[in-house]
């Protein structure tokens, strides 16, 4: 009692001095007719917010005393009654829930997906005429070069690689080989790049260039759940025109699964070796991500190391199906490729010899060996050319060292065929004659020259007679491109190289006596004819190009212009942004069924802990002890779902890798790939496990039997649980080391719960930290549920044979708590989730973007 009867609280001291005004009284009509008063003033609002929970005193006093229901004689109070067979089926649906999650996971992870026969239903289809509008693209590049951080990493580079061959870049590690791919594919590079590039003669922007460009890396990124035909099917159902029907773009994949032959293997799980099955082979994953390019009919295929971990076999089959592609179908097939076979090699049309980022040969291959025969360095019989021409780069020696031209001539033409053997040579000029070990290592090694199996002779028996046809076949390296009004510039491919002014060229070699082999194959190759004719073909190019276009073929500069001429082929309007988050959201989700370990698990631990903590806090008694159950069973809810958000850490970084190629590619929106995969983490794992957990714990409790608290504390759970998830998501993306992010993640998550209040009191807080509180999701967690729990309840306990009632209230503010910040608390776990997920999202569109 408040009104200064026996027995009752006296307040005379606070009303003498704290209460200073001004006060009033605000009355109110209810529906029934009845006035519902209330006495307003800021100490005496302070005092009964502290110690009741209301925010003023209300006037409902019918005899002059307002009392509180617990003090009302003959006031009895309740006891609690735990609903038994509610909790029961609240578990029992729970269980069941989790056991239907399981059975259907299980049953569509082991659907058969089988695709029947696909067939338009008209063959001149204005689909399949708009993917028929192909314009075979010539790239030619000259004088390109890049630096990073001041270091030269390529330099002058020149050659042309025409539609229907495939353009080979080879060289040994380190030579630039996938940094130059790069820059011709118009990748972002960190450094800088500059050159000149033209695409049928005409210079393009890199959006237009980008649209007729098909790119495959040499690591397979791909989803280990999808199969072959879906992973195909999503790249061309993203990346196809959007007037082009469903039914054109499945026929269009099934086309390409023919003619890369993986027709077979189009049901099959592509897989990984982390727990989702072998799948297919490393050839026909190579072939499936080159299906994923081909879908969209590239004028230009770049390809970085196709052959790279794969065998023999599988190797030879990828680049005997580039070749088919470019020839029967008109592409520009460009890749760099390491150590290849001579069965591979035999099937090469151009070739791009790089050395310390300089050219050291680029033209047709037919002419490759006949120029390096004119230069003083041929290829010893029996020897695979690329290998040699390999190991020919690498010789970092000077020529003087090695005793002048003459010695290296000599040493080539005797027939080693790597830099090893020309060392030895040396040493064995240098050594004494009679040196046993010496003559005993020649020995061998000629004994294995000759114990060559056969399969390595057949191999070199198609090489030599594929080399015998294109000699006695008459090249054109312009063929089929406009060179009217230029014919000036023309230069006799056959006379040039394979029949090379040997006044020139082998002197620049042999007359020189200083620099080493590789700087003087780079001097010499720039100043040879072959040089001379590339550079002729991209003016002829240029300037027919620049004539179409109105302008003075013979007065263009090209180096002195800008001006982009192109575009060089015809555009078209891709699939809006809801069409993208279809096909990414179904993706996603075959992704999380087929491999649903962590859902599971988060389902089964809910409804776990969720009856085990029941179990330890039955039935919550109205007194002190059970204040202190209550405070403790909200700290380990929101421990719990706190910490169980490092798995958001995961939903980027296992697919960083493919979204950023995915991306550079063109395959989508970077915010409908966003909302896709957040919303596909919100709901089963973010907005599940709370209400699952929570539907158990709150009747075995015996929290508040109010159908509203209850709708409180699932909200604040759920809330609390993507404020956090959006947080590590955040992170996640931010920090590309898994185990940095993971350590970052938990420190952010310690820091926020060591602010909740229950482990430091508001009050004893530093004043200069309490700015860590505002930023505390646990706060604003914590106290948000158990104001929603105690504000209202009015604890008993019993000391010394007596009842001492204390209000819920008084007990909250002495902790700390603000009795009316419920809805504040609310308020700010919904802006902590919205914030941070922009957050991310900007994080992924800025940051996420594929930098080599």
């Amino acid at each position: 009692m408040l009104c200064g009867k026996d027995g009752s609280i006296d307040l005379s001291e606070f009303l003498e001095k704290a209460v200073r005004g001004p006060g009033g009284f605000k009355c109110s009509q209810r529906n029934g007719g009845a006035h519902e008063c209330a006495f307003t003033e800021p100490e005496m609002d302070k005092l009964i917010r502290n110690l009741i929970g209301d925010s003023s005193i209300l006037l409902e006093c019918q005899s002059g005393e307002c009392l509180h229901e617990t003090q009302v004689p003959g006031y009895t109070r309740p006891i609690k009654q735990i609903n038994t067979p509610l909790i029961a089926g609240v578990i029992t649906i729970c269980a069941l829930f989790l056991v239907a999650i399981i059975i259907t996971t299980w049953i569509l992870s082991r659907r058969k997906l089988r695709y029947g026969a696909i067939r338009l239903e008209d063959s001149d289809d204005e689909a399949t005429r708009m993917m028929a509008e192909h314009k075979p693209a010539t790239l030619q590049f000259e004088k390109v070069g890049y630096q990073l951080n001041g270091k030269v990493i390529l330099s002058n580079i020149l050659g042309t690689c025409n539609p229907g061959e495939v353009t080979a870049i080879i060289g040994a590690s380190g030579a630039g080989k996938t940094t130059f791919l790069d820059i011709l594919a118009r990748k972002n590079k960190r450094g800088s790049v500059e050159g000149y590039f033209f695409v049928n003669g005409m210079k393009v922007h890199d959006s237009e260039f980008k649209k007729m460009v098909g790119f495959v890396d040499q690591e397979d990124t791909m989803l280990p759940t999808l199969t072959v035909h879906e992973t195909i099917l999503n790249s061309a159902l993203l990346r196809l025109p959007r007037g082009m029907s469903r039914l054109s773009k499945e026929h269009r994949v099934l086309e390409i699964e023919r003619e890369l032959g993986i027709h077979h293997i189009r049901d099959s799980l592509i897989g990984s070796d982390k727990g989702n099955g072998r799948g297919i082979s490393g050839g026909e994953k190579r072939r499936v991500g080159i299906a994923c390019e081909l879908v969209t009919s590239p004028s230009i295929l770049f390809l970085d190391e196709p052959t790279s971990g794969l065998d023999a076999f599988n190797a030879y089959n990828v680049v005997e199906s580039l070749v088919t592609l470019a020839k029967n179908y008109q592409r520009t097939v460009v890749f760099t490729i390491h150590q290849p076979r001579s069965n591979i090699v035999a099937l090469f049309d151009r070739l791009v010899l790089l050395a310390k980022g300089n050219t050291v040969f680029s033209g047709p291959f037919a002419h490759c060996q006949s120029y390096f025969d004119s230069i003083g360095y041929k290829c010893p019989p029996g020897h695979n050319i690329a290998d040699y021409l390999v190991d020919l780069t690498m010789q970092t020696r000077s020529k003087t060292s090695f005793g002048g031209a003459s010695m290296i001539a000599n040493a080539m033409s005797a027939g080693p065929s790597s830099t090893r053997a020309i060392r030895s040579s040396d040493s064995v000029l240098s050594n004494s004659v009679g040196d046993d070990s010496t003559i005993e290592t020649a020995a061998t090694t000629r004994r294995r020259k000759s114990q060559q199996d056969s399969i390595l002779l057949r191999q070199e028996g198609e090489f030599c007679s594929r080399q015998e046809q294109i000699a006695h076949t008459s090249y054109s390296p312009n063929a089929g491109a406009r060179t009217h009004g230029y014919d000036k510039h023309q230069v006799d491919s056959s006379n040039a190289i394979t029949s090379p002014s040997q006044q020139g060229l082998h002197d620049v070699i042999h007359s020189s006596t200083t620099g080493t082999d590789v700087e003087l194959m780079t001097h010499a190759f720039a100043q040879s004819e072959v040089a001379e004719q590339l550079r002729c073909e991209i003016r002829n190019a240029v300037a027919a190009a620049a004539e179409d276009n109105g302008v003075n073929g013979h007065a263009y500069n090209y180096e002195a212009s800008n001006t982009n001429v192109g575009p060089v082929g015809h555009g078209y309007a891709r699939i809006g942004y809801w069409n993208q988050f279809l096909i990414l959201s179904q993706r996603t989700w075959k992704n999380l069924y087929r491999d649903p370990m962590l859902m599971l698990t988060h389902y089964a631990i809910s409804i776990i802990l969720a009856v085990f903590s029941g179990y330890l806090f039955y039935g919550l008694t109205d007194d002190i002890p059970g204040f202190q159950n209550r405070l403790g069973l909200f700290f380990f809810l929101l421990a719990l779902f706190g910490f169980s958000t490092l798995t958001s850490l995961n939903v980027f970084s296992k697919e960083r890798l493919l979204f950023l190629r995915e991306r550079a590619n063109g395959y989508y929106s970077p915010v409908t790939y966003f909302t896709a995969k957040v919303l596909f983490d919100i709901i089963p794992l973010r907005i599940m496990p709370p209400i699952l957990m929570g539907s158990i714990i709150y009747p075995m409790t015996g929290l508040v039997p109010d159908f509203f608290h209850f709708f409180i504390f699932m909200l604040v759970l759920v809330l609390f649980n993507l404020a956090a998830a959006s947080i590590c998501l955040l992170v996640g993306i931010l920090c590309q080391d898994g185990g940095l992010a993971n350590l970052i993640g938990s420190l952010v998550m310690l820091f926020s719960l060591l602010f909740a209040g229950f482990l430091l009191n508001h009050d004893a807080t530093p004043a200069s930290a309490l700015w860590l509180q505002k930023i505390s999701i646990f706060h604003y967690g914590f106290e948000a549920l158990i104001v929603n729990e105690v504000v209202e309840l009015t604890l008993v306990d019993k000391k010394y044979g007596l009842d001492i009632t204390v209000p819920g209230a008084a007990i909250l503010s002495s902790f700390g708590f603000d009795n009316s910040a419920l809805w504040t608390d609310v308020s700010n776990l919904g802006i902590f989730c919205i914030v941070f997920m922009i957050l991310a999202y900007l994080a992924t569109h800025f940051l996420l973007i594929e930098k080599r």
